[in-house]
């Protein structure tokens, strides 16, 4: 029951801190505001939470990898591949071995192998955080679809790598050549397992679907399930469970091209995915809070022992670390940049072009960490095998937090200045094809009108009243397929004329929406039927608010 009650208060907690940002003067990230009103409930409760790094990995995780791999548009990814590839792996690697080191020189108290798990867990970075940040001056498209392919495939090899690291602390034993074909079995077995345990049950429930017909809670629930399937097969099977929700997201989204689910549940399950992962990402930022004391407490002991007596030596390491990180940052995408202009000049015999540095800045500010380096990070054991405390696990959790809140700052602080006149290699325009899959698809659609318009009226005596029912829909498609703009001054005519029918829409379906609820309140109406109205009116006002 206490534990039912403590899910329950973190969760009031999420919601109240989304009012409380809201409602705050000056802009604040919304991370900041729910670790901060997870140490106010520390200091209330007085009783920390207890996690088991287990559970915790388990519950968090799987979700949240599996929802970026679904979601990451995939064009950019293959688009940008060799980019992110630099950025996901190599990167990593480069931060784990010289933060890693650098940690461990600065803190003595701190073992290789835990200073290598803290470097491997704050190299992941979290774009979720970097578009909320830039709403201000928001990121170029090309840009962020490169930091979100980044994310998607650095949180994999980054938590790999603190696991590859925990092991070593646990054991006290290193190969590098066992860690490499270690790491291979790891990767191509959770992508595997990842793989072909989604495409097995997509295609059992899409047969299923096929043969009784489709329950939007079973398909709702299916994908639920899906990631923490994947991640415990792999873990079974002793490969990366990371790996596994990852490649379980990727198949999803190409599982879901085949367009089988009915729209309703495509509909509700957004809303279901939406609410999980704002629920989770709040929960560990607000659990985070909740364990601060008790971590400075511990932090504070590891500092001790390494020799300084004063606390405020944690705020020189958290200083020092995002330093390390952000320089070697730079270097990694200056680098990186270098050799893709050179790469581009070599193939179209130009002379190579000069990274600009503010491009250079802004991919390396970017880089802000989040919920997969909280996550990761509390995930650290509890207790080695001989029964003792792991080494320096307060401080490590606490410098990977504080590495959160710093990134958190910094993005907020410096990616509105540096982004102001940036220019980078847009993106391809999609307008033409846009245009023409809109008149392909209304061609299509008249066909099939026409088609179940004979079907229908055969054999009836009201044939007239079908075909005057399919030329008014028909015409509809027709006026989409003879409206498309030809011309500059056309186009932009044609977007004026659409945002005034947007705005002139939403105005209409707002007054339903009033007046329908007002004939309920007046009880001149049934309850039912005005949700039935007022869902409809929903839909479609969602459909025009998302343009």
């Amino acid at each position: 029951m206490e534990s039912i009650t403590v899910t329950l208060f973190l969760l009031l907690a999420v919601v109240m801190s989304g009012w409380l940002q809201r409602g705050l003067p000056w802009s604040v990230p919304l991370p900041i505001v729910q670790i901060a009103l997870g140490a106010l409930i520390a200091l209330i409760a007085k009783a920390p939470v207890e996690l088991d790094p287990d559970v915790f990995f388990l519950l968090f995780l799987p979700p949240l990898l599996f929802l970026d791999g679904w979601r990451i548009p995939k064009e950019g990814l293959f688009r940008d591949k060799d980019t992110i590839l630099e950025l996901a792996v190599g990167l990593v690697i480069f931060t784990v071995v010289g933060l890693g080191f650098l940690i461990n020189w600065m803190i003595p108290a701190m073992p290789l192998p835990v200073a290598f798990a803290l470097a491997a867990v704050v190299s992941p970075t979290d774009p979720v955080a970097v578009s909320a940040l830039s709403s201000r001056a928001p990121i170029p498209k090309r840009l962020l679809h490169i930091l979100e392919g980044e994310s998607l495939l650095n949180d994999a090899s980054g938590l790999v790598c603190m696991r590859f690291a925990v092991a070593a602390t646990m054991t006290g034993l290193f190969s590098p050549l066992a860690a490499v074909g270690t790491f291979l079995w790891l990767a191509l077995g959770g992508i595997v397992i990842g793989v072909v345990f989604t495409w097995t049950i997509t295609t059992l429930k899409d047969w299923m679907a096929r043969r009784i017909g489709e329950d939007t809670g079973s398909q709702i629930l299916i994908s639920l399930l899906i990631p923490f399937g994947a991640y415990l097969l792999a873990e079974h099977l002793h490969c990366s469970g990371i790996l596994a929700a990852v490649a379980a997201g990727i198949m999803m989204s190409y599982a879901e091209l085949t367009g089988r689910a009915l729209a309703t549940t495509r509909m509700r399950r957004t809303g279901v995915w939406d609410t999980i992962q704002f629920a989770v990402n709040g929960v560990i930022f607000v659990l985070l809070g909740e364990q601060m004391p008790k971590l400075i407490e511990g932090a504070a002991r590891v500092v001790q022992d390494a020799g300084h007596h004063d606390p405020l030596w944690l705020i020189v390491y958290v200083v020092a670390i995002n330093a390390a990180l952000a320089a070697l940052r730079f270097i990694w995408v200056w680098v990186s940049l270098r050799l893709t202009l050179f790469r581009a000049s070599r193939s179209t015999g130009a002379q190579a072009k000069r990274p600009s540095w503010r491009l250079v800045a802004v991919t390396s500010l970017a880089g802000v960490r989040g919920a997969i380096t909280l996550a990761g990070v509390l995930t650290l054991p509890l207790l080695m095998p001989d029964g003792s405390p792991f080494p320096a696990r307060d401080l490590a959790i606490f410098l990977a937090a504080g590495v959160i809140l710093s990134s958190l700052v910094a993005a907020t602080i410096g990616l509105p200045f540096l982004l102001g006149g940036l220019h980078i290699p847009p993106e391809p325009a999609h307008d033409e094809q846009e245009d023409a899959a809109k008149v392909a698809a209304a061609e299509a659609a008249i066909k099939a009108i026409e088609h179940a318009q004979h079907e229908l009226s055969r054999n009836r005596d009201d044939v007239d009243l079908y075909a005057d029912t399919g030329a008014k829909i028909m015409d509809v498609y027709r006026a989409r397929i003879t409206s498309q703009p030809h011309s500059a001054e056309e186009v932009e005519k044609m977007r004026l004329i659409g945002e005034i029918e947007r705005q002139l829409r939403l105005a209409g379906l707002r007054a339903e929406r009033d007046e329908l609820f007002r004939l309920v309140r007046a009880r001149q109406l049934p309850e039912e039927t005005v949700r039935k109205l007022v869902r409809e009116i929903d839909l479609l006002e969602a459909r025009l608010t998302s343009i």
